[in-house]
């Protein structure tokens, strides 16, 4: 079977479901603006999926906004530098449950079903490829090169989002899938960016010239997955040296997702307490989680691979010929730094949000989690409706924030593993999508009673009026 092949058996399966069907919303435009019944911010794996899950629920009036050039989209081309997906392939995440729509059918359709079986884990260009086709075959609407820099309200139910190129956009719902750090952004300690001239360090999410540091001593800081990933990749671009410092004095070896994928905690983690999901969370946050052992075992064959245990980072500085670091071992002088150090959650650390970050509703402002139990990385967390939607802090908030959803790593409170996860979109998608519709439905729903009240197109013609009455 060909991917053409292939495309057609998609486009027959959703025929047989009834894609494609007219939409039911309400064209609303303001003065001669269109106005947009939902704008959807990232067109990575997540707003893809929150796209096709709109157009099947029959609200076609949509558009996917993204600041990349097309083929740039999400952490694939740029600062994703593992070679598998740390997911296990069998999981499904934008399907919605249509064979033909998974990634194992898709590959099944270049590769055949012992390409498949032959397969360990998904190559991350693969993956990509198939965000690609995912995209191209059910013709979902993204604006590439179109990066929101703010987001207003207009009145209560309607957004102007402004780009970059200063042009405008209207839009009565707008759905934030801004991936991992959509929530906050990447953290780089201040330690650091206080001492270091930027020549000396990057963190895991920027683009890195590693041509630049062939024969090169690295240093990185952090034990987590994405540090292993950059030491394996430098290493396989000549790096002379990398050296990954871990606060532990050993790696995490259990990785909580894989217990959660298969115990009904991804599906069902919304239905918990606050306190349970709390408590869950801190504990997500604490384990960390561990490289995979391919990828460890990649970066570690490299004669250049360096591994310090229980070896944090006291203090740094600008020295005549690199970046010296000190540790409780001693300093060492490195040519350039990277940065594994994760991200910070905070809706007001987003400029696309600066109207609105004093209004949204934290888990601290929600849950009073006790004094042994507090934790300040959760707290400053968004506490979410059930769809996905920003909450207000105070009811004089709840106007203002009305059809603005989170639909990115910042949900991770309310939802456990959900948008911006592999392993959690299977679940999260519909719920958002349910969670849209619904506020669409809401909204429109006085016109669409008084237009069923005053509905009176005859369906059976077996009879006329007269023949009745004669009867």
């Amino acid at each position: 079977m060909t991917l053409a092949q292939h495309a057609a058996r998609v486009a027959h399966d959703l025929e047989c479901l009834g894609y494609g069907a007219p939409s039911w919303t309400r064209s609303r435009p303001l003065g001669g603006d269109h106005v947009h019944d939902v704008v959807i911010v990232g067109g990575g794996q997540s707003g893809l999926g929150a796209a096709f899950g709109l157009l099947r629920e029959r609200i076609s009036n949509i558009l996917v906004l993204d600041e990349n050039p097309e083929g740039m989209e999400g952490p694939w081309k740029t600062y994703a530098r593992m070679i598998t997906l740390r997911t296990p392939k069998h999981l499904t995440s934008i399907d919605y449950g249509i064979p033909s729509l998974t990634f194992r059918a898709y590959w099944e359709a270049m590769h055949g079903a012992e390409g498949w079986a032959a397969l360990d884990k998904i190559p991350r260009g693969e993956w990509f490829d198939y965000l690609r086709w995912y995209r191209r075959v059910l013709d979902i609407p993204v604006r590439n090169n179109a990066k929101v820099i703010s987001i207003a309200p207009v009145h209560p139910g309607l957004f102007r989002l402004m780009l970059a190129d200063r042009s405008t956009i209207l839009a009565r719902k707008v759905v934030l899938a801004t991936g991992i750090q959509g929530g906050g952004q990447w953290h780089v300690p201040a330690m650091i960016s206080a001492k270091l001239p930027r020549l000396r360090y990057a963190h895991t999410s920027e683009a890195i010239d590693f041509a630049a540091l062939k024969g090169k001593r690295i240093a990185i800081l952090g034990g987590g997955a994405s540090a292993f990933d950059n030491a394996q990749h430098a290493l396989s671009e000549a790096a002379g040296e990398v050296h990954v410092f871990v606060r532990r004095k050993a790696l995490p070896t259990v990785n909580p997702i894989r217990f959660m994928e298969g115990a009904g905690l991804i599906s069902r983690f919304p239905a918990l307490d606050d306190t349970v999901k709390y408590r869950m969370m801190k504990s997500f946050f604490a384990r960390n989680q561990p490289p995979t052992n391919d990828t460890f075992a990649r970066a570690a064959s490299y004669p250049g691979f360096r591994l310090h245990l229980g070896t944090p980072w006291l203090d740094v500085e600008d020295g005549p010929t690199g970046a010296i670091v000190t540790t409780p071992k001693g300093r060492e002088t490195f040519d350039f730094l990277i940065l594994s150090t994760g991200l910070v959650t905070d809706p007001a650390l987003r400029p696309e949000l600066s109207l609105f970050a004093e209004r949204i509703a934290l888990w601290r402002d929600r849950h009073n989690a006790s004094d042994d139990e507090r934790d300040l990385v959760v707290d400053a967390h968004p506490y979410l409706g059930a769809g996905f939607e920003f909450l207000p802090k105070t009811p004089a908030d709840a106007e203002a924030l009305y059809g603005l959803f989170a639909f990115n790593y910042s949900g991770l409170i309310n939802f456990g593993l959900s948008a911006s996860a592999i392993s959690g979109l299977k679940q999260a998608l519909p719920r958002l999508v349910s969670g849209v519709a619904d506020q669409l439905f809401v909204d429109d729903h006085a016109e669409i009673v008084a237009d069923y009240l005053a509905y009176a197109e005859p369906e059976f013609t077996g009879i006329s009026a007269n023949e009745a009455a004669a009867a």
